[in-house]
């Protein structure tokens, strides 16, 4: 058989091993090939799924703030905004700083949006301190504008007249905190805490400033009264007053301010007052001497005016009384820096209701004067 096909049977089989293993080596190089494809193919997905979640991640933080406080991928808000948050503008803050103050409160979605609309809004650096609602989510030139408006603040007003004592501004203050007078004349027995100048030499009696003040819902009786001594501070600094002088104005101001009840009278008072001085004469105002002793002035007596234990008892001791005797408003001060021209040694009211004051020079015109006061007194007693 074997001579049939041409040789050895053994070489035959040796002939057709290689061929076997020619294959096999075949069929590995392609299960190789398969295996890369599975690999390249599981690479390809999962770098797709990556990019696809990093997709939907950006999307989404588009919708929240970034851990910076500004909304990531929103430059500047649209729409109305929703909802309220309350914010606080501190004296002396910049539009740098309202900015940062609004992105941290999600008013603004950004600092840049809120300095670029703060910069194109010429009345912006007219911004004042305080507590102000304001919407959320806002657009940046809104959120000015409503810092602009008054009604977004969050404050009450307090008013005080004009020739109050700090007694009386003092229940004042109480009445409107809805807090005991005792807080507030602690307060106003802290000259630090409340700011008094060194020159009103620990006494606030006049440097409490009579005006309409803002007052901030968290407002102390130490912060109310600092706004008031530091108003005086700006209107005597305003007004030219050296500050040595800050005290001596206050003390003739308060006289002419409860001596004088029309405005062209008060000029007058006040050179009176310097004629008195000039003159070394007493200087015989009964408002100071009913100061002295927590009384009206129409109250006084003739005990009262002879009382010399009163250390304001102007018909008893020369010169000015120890301090002002209450808070006087910024025509009085004019008048002290500026007193009207004239002679005048006397001033007395002669109609108590509507507060017609007649002038003198002299002491027996004066008389006359005040028998007019008598007169209108003894007609009206009734």
């Amino acid at each position: 058989m074997s001579d049939l096909f041409g040789g050895d049977t053994r070489v035959a089989t040796a002939e057709r091993k290689p061929s076997r293993s020619r294959g096999r080596a075949k069929e590995q190089r392609e299960r190789k090939r398969r295996r890369r494809r599975s690999i390249w193919v599981l690479v390809v997905a999962t770098l797709m799924v990556a990019g696809a979640a990093y997709v939907v991640v950006e999307l989404m933080g588009g919708l929240f703030q970034g851990g910076d406080g500004q909304a990531a991928g929103v430059e500047d808000y649209t729409g109305v905004g929703h909802g309220a948050a309350e914010v606080v503008i501190k004296p002396g803050d910049t539009g740098a700083d309202m900015a940062a103050t609004l992105v941290e409160a999600g008013v603004v979605a950004t600092t840049k949006a809120f300095n670029e609309a703060f910069a194109a809004n010429p009345q912006a650096a007219s911004i004042q301190p305080g507590t102000y609602t304001l919407l959320l989510e806002q657009p940046a030139a809104d959120a000015v504008v409503a810092l602009l408006n008054p009604s977004s603040r969050v404050s009450f007003s307090l008013g005080i007249p004009e020739g109050l004592t700090a007694s009386q501004i003092a229940t004042k203050i109480s009445e409107k905190l809805a807090i005991p007078v005792e807080e507030v004349n602690a307060a106003l027995a802290d000259p630090a805490a409340i700011g008094l100048p060194a020159e009103a030499n620990n006494n606030p009696e006049g440097w409490l400033y009579p005006a309409t003040y803002d007052i901030e819902p968290n407002a102390t009786p130490a912060s109310v009264l600092a706004q008031m001594t530091a108003q005086t501070v700006a209107v005597l600094t305003q007004k030219g007053v050296p500050q040595d002088q800050w005290a001596t104005v206050l003390n003739k101001a308060s006289m002419v301010e409860r001596e004088a009840r029309l405005p062209e009278d008060r000029p007058k008072v006040a050179r009176a007052i310097e004629n008195r001085l000039a003159r070394e004469m007493k200087l015989d105002v009964d408002s100071a001497v009913a100061y002295g002793l927590g009384k009206p002035g129409t109250g006084l007596t003739t005990a009262d005016m002879q009382d010399a234990s009163n250390p304001y008892n102007t018909y008893r001791h020369l010169g000015l009384p120890p301090t002002p005797i209450a808070s006087p408003g910024s025509a009085s001060i004019d008048a002290v820096l500026a007193p009207a021209e004239g002679d005048w040694l006397f001033w007395v009211a002669i109609n108590l209701d509507t507060g017609e004051t007649l002038f003198a020079t002299t002491y027996d015109d004066h008389l006359a004067n005040v028998a007019q006061l008598r007169a209108w007194q003894e007609a009206n007693s009734k």
